[in-house]
């Protein structure tokens, strides 16, 4: 049996009409934890121009793949095995880069690596999305938001929401430019960041 996660299902419409707009332009997609593969399916089948390349860390990858199997269109590439503290990710250069859920449950020095990673495989112009709850100059922005950054640290004391602000320095530094902030719902934000085309 597939697994379901019902924050997917309830997410990824909203997620798709930034989507829409942020990868007009992209034609390949590398997508940071895949997790269930929920996103990597819909996205693809509602996004045809996109080949859209799902990856998970190598545990979770055999119910990622059997979901792009049943339920993949011709677009959804096979998942990889992909570590973020791997350097460099051996994967093929894309241009564009999306992730749901992930920067909050990892340790924060996976996030600069990921953030690393990202710039190592984008393309000159290229679009990184990142979709989860964010903290705005050290504040959350709801209580559940705070309720669940608890939830978190208690869990694992490494994990917890991050600040966009540290996540701004880190893109800057890798040479990537804030674009956008959309609202989502439950709290949550998709982030964009870009890479100017060379020589502009």
């Amino acid at each position: 049996m597939l697994i379901l996660s019902e924050a997917c299902e309830r997410n990824k419409g909203p997620i798709l009409e930034v989507l829409r707009t942020e990868f007009a332009a992209s034609r390949s997609v590398l997508e940071v934890g895949s997790g269930t593969g929920q996103h990597a399916v819909h996205f693809a089948a509602h996004l045809p121009h996109l080949a859209w390349q799902p990856s998970e860390q190598d545990e979770q990858l055999a119910p990622l793949a059997e979901r792009i199997r049943l339920e993949g269109t011709s677009n959804v590439r096979s998942p990889i095995t992909l570590d973020v503290r791997d350097h460099p990710w051996q994967v093929a250069r894309v241009d564009a880069v999306f992730s749901a859920n992930t920067l909050h449950i990892m340790a924060w020095s996976a996030v600069r690596a990921f953030v690393r990673g990202v710039a190592g495989v984008l393309t000159a112009p290229g679009v990184l999305c990142v979709y989860g709850p964010f903290r705005f100059q050290g504040q959350y922005t709801s209580d559940s938001n705070a309720q669940f950054d608890r939830w978190l640290k208690a869990r694992d004391p490494l994990s917890g929401i991050r600040d966009f602000e540290a996540l701004e320095a880190l893109a800057r530094a890798q040479g990537l430019v804030f674009a956008a902030d959309h609202p989502m719902p439950a709290n949550n934000r998709t982030l964009v960041w870009r890479r100017a085309p060379a020589g502009a």
